[in-house]
């Protein structure tokens, strides 16, 4: 085998004993960040200018809570910075601020 392909095996045993040490730890789902951030993304009523629903949607909170609960906390902040600037808005910075706020 190749260099580059023994590399690649490590790599892939590397992510599933993390992804089995996250589902240990007392993970409930098995969704990556990836997910989080679309799904939260999917949640927010916006125009170009501002998300209008983010204290009035119960599904934000309930994925926020599931968020804590499956990630690390230094991938928490990333998660809703990306799921915001997803919308394209231009008042990104008080989305993130009010979000953010949910998980303090």
């Amino acid at each position: 085998m190749k260099r580059t392909d023994l590399e690649r095996k490590e790599r892939d045993i590397k992510r599933a004993m993390k992804k089995e040490e996250r589902l240990a730890k007392g993970g409930s789902s098995n969704k990556s960040v990836g997910d989080f951030i679309n799904e939260l993304s999917s949640y927010f009523f916006h125009d170009e200018n501002k998300i209008y629903n983010i204290s009035v949607d119960e599904r934000i909170p309930d994925l926020l809570e599931e968020m804590m609960m499956d990630m690390e906390e230094k991938q928490w902040e990333n998660i809703i910075r990306k799921a915001v600037r997803k919308t394209g808005i231009k008042e990104k910075e008080s989305a993130i601020k009010e979000l953010l706020d949910f998980i303090q």
